[in-house]
Parts: C-alpha cells; structure tokens; sequence
C-alpha cells in the first residue's frame, strides 16, 4: 500500500475546504486538498441568493435576525463570532484579495437585497449565480497557490486514528487521535494511506439521503458517517432545512429557485393563485424557510395540487431577465417563461444545521480532526438556518481552523508561525505512525443493487422522516434502515471499494443517525417538525 504524507488533509473542495486551505497555504503549510470531481463540482457552487455583507454601525439586527431563524436554539457565542467577524471575512478573501464580481449599483457601490428571514437588504450577490461566482475564483487561486495539491477523483473511505489503523498497541490507549485517513483514487482503483498533521472535514451536506434535493449528487453526509465510526461528537442531525422554493415539473430535473427572488417581490401562491402565507406569518412569502417549507406541504396535503407557484408578476420583466438570468433560462428549459407565468415550486432537503460538533476554531472531540462549513456544527444555526448565512459560516469556520492549526503545526517546529497567530494553549509532538495497509476483496460490486439500495433509502427518509415526522414514521423509518445497512455492511465486506459503494455505506449510516437524532426530540423546532400519532 502507498503511503502519502502532508502537513493538512482536507476532505471536500467547496468554500470552507479551499478557503481554508488557502489560508494555511500562505502560512507554507502543505495541503491536500481532496475532490470528488471537478473544483466547482461543490454545493458551494450552486448557492444562487448570496453572502451576507453588513457592515452597518449596529450589527444587533442581524444577530436578532438569526436568532429568530432558529427559533430562539442558535448558539449564542457562534452568532457572536458570525456577525463580528463576518464582514472583515468577506472583505479580505473576496473583495481585497479576490476581487470577486459582486453586482454594483450606478454608483459603484456593492448592491444589496434581501431574503427571507431578513429584516434588511444586506447580502451582497452576483446576478443568481453568487456561489458560482465566488467558488470560481477561489478555485483559480487554488490552482496557482504553491503547497497546495489538489486531488480530483480521490475519495476519503474511512478516517485513520491511533486506536484502529496501528500496530502499535501503546496508541490503543491513546486519547482518540486521527492522522489522515484511507482514500480511493477512482481512476486507478487503488486505495492507500494519506497520513497527515491535520485532517479536516469539509464534506458539505446530506440533502441526497432524501428523495428530493438542492444538493449536488454524492452529497450523503460523507464526513459525518465518517466521524461517526471513528466516536466523534454528532449533533443537532434532526434539524435539516427543506428548501420551499424548488422547480417542480413533471419529467423535469429538480433545482433551486432562489429566494432573492422572493425578496424582490416574488410571492407563494396555491393553484387558484391565493397568497396563502400572508394569513400564516407576519412576513408573508419572506418568513424563515422552516415556516414556508411547511405551510407549501400542508397546503399540498389539503387541496391534492401536486405544487405551489411563486408569482413574479409584481417585478418587470426586464428587471427578471437581468437580475435573474440562470432562473429564467433553466425555467425557460422546460417550458416555464417566468415573465409571464408563475414558478411551479415544491419544497426539497436544502441544508444540515447540524453536523461534527466543533467548536469555533473547528476543533471536533477527535484529536486533529477539524471540521469547517456545512459539516461542522457549532450551533450557528440551530434549530433553522437564516438565508445567506451559509457561505458566511464557510469563509468564517475556515479562516479561524486554519489560524488554530497554523499556530499548533508552527508551534512544534514544523512550520514557521505568522506572527499574528493566536496560540491554542494546545500542543502536539504531531507523532505520524505507520499506518495498517489497506486489505479489501478484489469482486465487483453489482451497480444496480447499489442504484436499487440507494433508491430505497431515499424515499424512506423523504417518506418517513422528511418536512413533517411523527413516531411511528420514524419507526418504520428506522426498521427498514437498519435491515439496509445490514445488507450494505455485507455487501461492502465482500467488494472492491468504489466511489458508488462509499457513497451508500454513507449514506445509510447518515440516515440512520438523522432518524435516530429526530427519534430523540418529541419538540417541534425550527426545521424538525412533530406531529401526533393518527
């Protein structure tokens, strides 16, 4: 078994992993930066609405703002961190040194909109192609940056840690430790050890666990199913927001429609064009998107209509074609002209509040093993995500994990210390042992059991633990799970590694401790809602 070594291993090249790996880069740390696909090939990417840039003298708003989002649960140190050092974030990384092409009003100055949940327009945007936009150039910078090596086609299979990838059995009785982990390289089939100082999770979300998403496929919780076998600390895995606003049509690809849309005037309406929100919140069609999600799905179980529109009609259609052009020419793809008629929408999985516990330098209960983005958990959202905060978090949780592990690895001589560095009070010797070879069966996984396994699972979550859930749903959900996973751990054991087979071992794992995590909550919270038993 090849055995590769490196000062940082970063898992997941969206925002928070490339952002993070750019700042430990310029401290002259090596980095490994880990891609399923292409550099754009990230949730990251396909964000639309924005990032949020307030920089008014009383940021309480928006702090106010969050809170309320999460119905009163977000973690108040972690809002703190956001909304303090939120606008110094963006305008180092994205306007000073990236130069980022955010829209600009007459007067040069950065444009400003709204979303729902906000009580201000403060989230800066380019055209509906924001995330796009950002990940494009930071992925540039990546590219050009020394000591950063990115590996496209490599996929993490299991987390390495002293208490089960060593011969040594001093290392049995260590504290848990990781150091790095086993990866697939899908082009050659080979898997090997990437040993590292540092290992970070910036996997992005779960969506794909569900029958209906916004994620990119492949997003089945990797890093937290990979944390989880390895003991670290999970939490808030109940509470994952349902998109409401979701091109639906009949033979049609599901994808987001931004809710920039419904800041600028766009409303929900039901079949007969009725504004059904403004009766269920004091905000209407921009109320947190926990309340929309659900009154679109109750107001589809009591009228029988297969969607919910959005009504753009308030907003010129010029206005639309320029401020909007990926919605109006993906709608226009399928037959939808939205200057002229209204959006047919569902509601679909979107985002994971929860996640790796951290704290807000990353820091999860494994030793050396971080976790920054959508990954991570540090209670930012709680119960319910505010719009725009998303790639916020991911510039912020990136910028603070590498400033910590900057001071740990400069701290023991392996590489030199910034002289603005914080020290942790942590420190390590880094000892980097030889890991176990990697031995796995050589037979071909059959691709339509792990298609049919897949299918299953998904319409299981979106059935039985999805926009609403009750005990007995969450039951059933569990039973056919765990069955599942038996019949996948049996499967796995006995198959070459594939991307496709790590992806279902995931996400059953995922799922199983998204049911578990909702089983365990009898209140009704932001994005996890409980109903009564029949």
């Amino acid at each position: 078994m090849k055995t590769l070594h490196t000062d940082c291993l970063v898992i997941g090249s969206g925002l928070a992993g490339s952002a993070y790996a750019l700042h430990a880069a310029k401290a002259g740390l090596v980095i490994d930066l880990l891609s399923l696909e292409g550099p754009l090939v990230a949730n990251s990417d396909w964000a639309q609405g924005g990032i949020i840039y307030d920089t008014t003298p009383d940021p309480g708003q928006l702090t106010r703002d969050i809170f309320d989002a999460s119905d009163g649960t977000s973690n108040p140190a972690a809002v703190e961190q956001l909304v303090r050092e939120g606008p110094g974030a963006v305008k180092e990384l994205l306007l000073d040194e990236l130069g980022v092409a955010f829209d600009r009003d007459a007067a040069g100055g950065l444009e400003l909109t709204r979303e729902g949940g906000h009580s201000s327009r403060r989230i800066i945007h380019s055209k509906d192609l924001t995330g796009h936009t950002i990940l494009s150039a930071v992925a540039a910078r990546i590219d050009t940056t020394p000591n950063i090596a990115r590996r496209t086609g490599w996929v993490a299979v299991d987390l390495l840690t002293l208490s089960h990838n060593t011969d040594n059995i001093a290392d049995h009785y260590a504290p848990l430790t990781c150091f790095g982990a086993y990866v697939l390289d899908t082009a050659s089939g080979e898997v090997f050890a990437l040993v590292a100082k540092k290992t970070v999770l910036a996997t992005g979300g779960l969506g794909q666990i569900f029958l209906h998403s916004t994620n990119q496929p492949g997003s089945v919780g990797h890093g937290v199913a990979m944390a989880y076998r390895v003991g670290a600390r999970l939490i808030d895995l109940e509470y994952v927001q349902f998109h409401p606003t979701v091109f639906f049509k009949k033979n049609a690809p599901r994808f987001l429609v931004t809710e920039a849309l419904r800041g600028e005037g766009g409303v929900i309406v039901n079949a007969r064009g009725a504004r059904f929100m403004d009766a269920l919140h004091p905000r209407g069609s921009l109320a947190p998107r926990d309340v929309v999600a659900r009154a679109i799905h109750q107001e589809l179980a009591a009228t029988g209509e297969p969607c919910a529109f959005l009504d753009l009609s308030a907003m010129k259609p010029d206005f639309i074609r320029h401020r909007f052009p990926t919605v109006v020419a993906r709608c226009a793809e399928h037959g939808v002209d939205v200057t002229r008629e209204p959006i047919p929408i569902v509601p679909a999985a979107h985002f994971s509040c929860g996640g790796v516990h951290t704290d807000l330098t990353g820091r999860t209960t494994v030793r050396h093993l971080n976790a920054v983005g959508e990954t991570a958990c540090t209670g930012l959202h709680g119960a319910n995500r505010l719009a725009s905060t998303s790639l916020l978090e991911c510039l912020v949780s990136a910028k603070f994990t590498a400033r910590a592990d900057i001071a740990e690895i400069g701290g023991s001589g392996l590489a030199p210390r910034p002289p603005d560095a914080a020290p942790t009070g942590e420190r390590s010797d880094f000892h980097l042992p030889a890991p176990r070879p990697w031995i796995g069966p050589a037979h071909d996984a059959d691709p339509t059991l792990i298609r049919q396994d897949l299918q299953l699972l998904q319409s299981t979550m979106w059935n039985y633990a999805g926009i609403v859930r009750s005990p007995k749903r969450l039951t059933r959900a569990r039973r056919i799970l765990l069955e599942l996973r038996e019949e996948i751990q049996s499967f796995y054991r006995g198959c070459r590694v594939t991307r496709e087979l790590v992806e279902l071992r995931n996400a059953v794992q995922t799922a199983l401790l998204v049911v578990h995590a909702a089983s365990l909550n009898p209140r009704s919270k932001g994005c996890h809602s409980v109903v009564e038993e029949m």
